[in-house]
């Protein structure tokens, strides 16, 4: 069979026991093209890709690459068809090295099947080179390297095994400005060479970008296929989420900084970290929504996780409502009289137990609340547990459910309610939309406005400059550890944040 199609799925199914995760759902790409598939979280996206890796095999219907029907039992056979994977969820060992990790199953090897080492090194030392990646070493351990570097490396993996499809799963949730470029280059070269791409998005700028066609999903079946250039951003959204938003982003409300009455609800004086937060300082009023823009690695991460109490400071005060802390853990933080919430980056890492049912993960960091002589009120837990669910609007299976059945967007609900339940005054919310539909992104936008209008404090990081400018009363800029600029107002554009990262 041959077809002008790399990639078919006819009426394919699949479901997980009760669940329904595909419907009947069908989905083409034209051979060279950049296909865009979009859709909330939990509408059927990842498992596609999983089936189109060979990770998962339908309980119905077809798949066909490069006009030929498949049968994929295993990654091998997906590889044998052409087609690579760069996940979202990365498949890297953290405790191997980038070589190890670029060859792995596909190492040279000598007599007796031994690896030949020294070549490994020389071939992952020219693909690095090749890729523009030229500042990783190939004996690096990847547990080492940062987040953008690892989503990268991930997406090597995929390029030097030649496919003739390349799935890209959020690609871009963990990458920053010139990280995207460098994707863009990857994409555009791959392409000209007759590369096929299946591009998992949540951000309609790079849908623009870098793709031909688009398909939509919804509830686990598709519904519509467009050239990118024949379809608006607000029908893509309506048809994403089933209706319309009526805004992307909540409206402000006027915070009067200098007016305000009540102290800060969190200053940070001078911070010094190991070298990369040099004299950092701040000032979090209450109702306000602060930003933080910054390129990747200029301590915003050490900043986030030392006003948490996951890091140590080696110099500089924080105070919580006006009184000096000393923050040496995460608890201490929960018991500074206002305790801070805090959004990580890697909710897969650092946010969730995924093995853990929902329930467990939201009341884990109050568990105390609901003990007596050490035993824990299972029902007055469960109420409460319940209560920020549904404000999260999580199905309410999650209670009891692990956190690994559910999609990336609903994990990152759950981790929300975690924080809900703690009642604090100050979210710190680092990346918290990274790989997010646009549906959960307004819903969390939603939250932090009404957060702020009744009092909250909310220091907000993103990699997403918009989201920045348009959810945000204040914007600092942070270089190389310091806040080296301060945007509001009518001087709060997306020009002006990316003119200060660039040229601080």
């Amino acid at each position: 069979m041959t077809t002008g199609y790399a990639v078919e799925l006819s009426k394919v199914t699949k479901r997980f026991g009760a669940t329904v995760a595909l419907d009947g759902a069908s989905f083409h790409v034209k051979r060279g093209a950049v296909h865009a598939l979009l859709g909330e979280n939990g509408a059927g996206k990842s498992t596609t890709v999983k089936l189109l890796s060979g990770l998962l095999q339908p309980d119905a219907g077809s798949i066909a690459i490069m006009g030929n029907e498949v049968q994929m039992r295993g990654p091998k056979d997906a590889h044998r068809a052409g087609v690579q994977t760069a996940f979202q969820e990365m498949t890297l060992v953290r405790d191997l090295t980038v070589a190890q990790n670029l060859l792995m199953s596909y190492e040279p090897t000598g007599w007796f099947g031994r690896i030949r080492r020294g070549e490994a090194q020389r071939m992952t030392a020219q693909w690095l080179e090749d890729l523009e990646l030229t500042d990783v070493r190939p004996g690096a351990f990847v547990g080492d390297l940062a987040l953008p570097v690892r989503q990268k490396i991930e997406i090597a993996k995929a390029i030097i095994r030649e496919p003739d499809v390349l799935l890209l799963d959020e690609p871009t949730s963990a990458l920053s400005g010139r990280d995207v470029a460098w994707l863009a280059r990857r994409i555009e070269t791959l392409k000209a060479r007759g590369v096929t791409f299946v591009f998992i998005t949540h951000r309609m700028q790079e849908v623009r970008e870098f793709c031909d066609s688009l398909t939509i999903y919804r509830n686990g079946r598709d519904v519509g296929a467009f050239d990118a250039a024949d379809i608006s951003d607000d029908e893509v959204i309506r048809l994403v989420i089933g209706r319309s938003l009526d805004a992307k982003y909540p409206p402000k409300e006027p915070v009067v900084l200098a007016a305000s009455p009540s102290v800060p609800a969190l200053e940070a004086t001078d911070i010094r970290i190991d070298g990369t937060v040099n004299g950092f300082d701040l000032t979090l009023q209450p109702g306000e929504v602060h930003g933080i823009a910054a390129l990747q690695g200029m301590g915003q991460r050490e900043l986030f996780q030392a006003l948490f109490g996951a890091e140590f400071i080696d110099a500089g005060q924080i105070r919580v409502d006006g009184k000096p802390v000393t923050l040496t853990s995460t608890a201490d933080s929960l018991k500074s009289g206002v305790s801070m919430s805090f959004l990580p980056e890697d909710r897969k890492t650092e946010g969730l137990f995924l093995r853990l049912p929902g329930g467990d993960n939201v009341s884990l960091p109050v568990i105390g609340r609901f003990t007596h002589f050490g035993l824990i009120n299972r029902k007055r837990e469960r109420a409460a547990i319940a209560r920020s669910l549904a404000q999260m609007e999580v199905n309410p299976r999650a209670l009891y459910k692990p956190c690994l059945s559910f999609s990336g967007g609903n994990q990152q609900k759950i981790a929300m309610a975690k924080w809900l339940l703690t009642q604090s005054r100050v979210w710190l919310m680092f990346d918290p939309t990274r790989g997010i539909d646009v549906g959960t992104k307004h819903q969390i936008f939603v939250l932090m406005r009404a957060f702020a209008k009744a009092g909250g404090a909310v220091l907000f990081y993103s990699t997403d400059v918009p989201e920045l400018v348009n959810v945000c009363d204040r914007v600092s800029v942070v270089y190389r550890g310091r806040n080296v600029a301060a945007l509001s107002g009518d001087a709060l554009t997306e020009e002006n944040v990316m003119r200060k990262m660039l040229a601080s």
